[in-house]
């Protein structure tokens, strides 16, 4: 009996070939997808986020939303409980491929490394001596973040676009601002003063303004002092930033030590609304815009649109 000849499979239809490319291609991206992040830390999230690779969980989210004021998280974006002590439960339910803390919350790596490996970002604690300069530590930072996201192109553009908005405000400035003290209301009789080493007086300095206060500061840049302290500066134009303490707007009118210092009395404070000075370069951007749009309306005397005491929270 004859043996059927052999049967020779014929040319794969056109359809069906670019049916088994499309395929390829889509296992090929599930098998590349973006890692999937966490962070307690709201100036990582912030980055993150502004380079279009938001965190899938974050801690502390509503204190995120009044404090950062953006760029605002993805409503996709889980509660993962306190930055200080996160919901373990809740992290291996999200299943991360990393959690990026910064050495603040160094304390809690080995028990997170339990859900996934640690990454460590940091800006203040970077070169671990509090010497390095902030401005540079957080361009750094951007870098790493956009390593470990796998998104390098879009950290150099969110820098790019930072060092753009930063460069636009400057071109707006006065030519003859005074020396700028940066405040934040503590109570009606201490505040927090924005020194050397912090993010907003660095990207003052990138604006070519001069910083009024030149006495030591915290590794965060920040230090906190009495109100009599400040009568020590008389050639300056006090910023006080937000959020204010509840009741102490009506507390500070009437505040002799507050009235009588030579900063308040020669030139009228400006009120610029909060600003993450923890975080990272949007915090850096927001900053240039409200310091140069409160400069701008203090020399035409024209009303600020944040004008007053700055609200508790800040917009968003």
């Amino acid at each position: 009996m004859a043996q059927p000849a052999a049967i020779r499979p014929g040319p794969v239809p056109r359809a069906l070939g670019w049916l088994l490319l499309v395929a390829g291609l889509l296992v090929g991206t599930a098998a590349h997808a973006a890692p999937r992040l966490v962070t307690v830390d709201w100036g990582i999230a912030q980055n993150l986020t502004a380079m279009g690779a938001a965190p899938i969980g974050v801690g502390q989210i509503d204190g995120y939303r009044s404090w950062v004021a953006g760029p605002r998280l993805p409503s996709a974006t889980r509660e993962i409980g306190l930055r200080s002590q996160p919901n373990m439960e809740l992290l291996s339910q999200l299943a991360p491929d990393r959690i990026l803390i910064t050495e603040l919350y160094a304390g809690q790596a080995d028990r997170l490394a339990e859900v996934a490996p640690v990454s460590i970002v940091d800006v203040y604690f970077s070169h671990g001596d509090g010497d390095s300069d902030v401005w540079d530590s957080t361009i750094a930072a951007v870098k790493k973040l956009g390593r470990i996201a796998e998104r390098p192109a879009a950290a150099h553009a969110l820098i790019a676009r930072t060092q753009s908005a930063i460069q636009k405000q400057t071109a707006r400035l006065p030519a003859d601002t005074k020396p700028l003290l940066i405040v934040q209301f503590v109570d009606e009789s201490h505040v927090r003063v924005y020194g050397d080493g912090s993010l907003v007086a660095a990207t003052a300095e990138r604006m070519g303004l001069d910083n009024a206060w030149q006495e030591t500061t915290t590794r965060w840049g920040v230090a906190t002092v009495a109100l009599d302290r400040l009568a020590r500066i008389s050639d300056a134009r006090i910023v006080v930033m937000g959020p204010v303490p509840v009741g102490v707007t009506d507390k500070i009118a009437d505040n002799r030590i507050w009235q009588t210092l030579p900063a308040v009395q020669h030139t009228p404070p400006i009120y610029i609304p909060a600003v993450w000075s923890f975080g990272g370069l949007p915090s850096a951007s927001r900053f240039a815009r409200l310091i140069a749009d409160a400069l701008v309306n203090a020399q035409t005397k024209a009303p600020a649109p944040d004008a007053g005491w700055p609200n508790a929270a800040p917009e968003a």
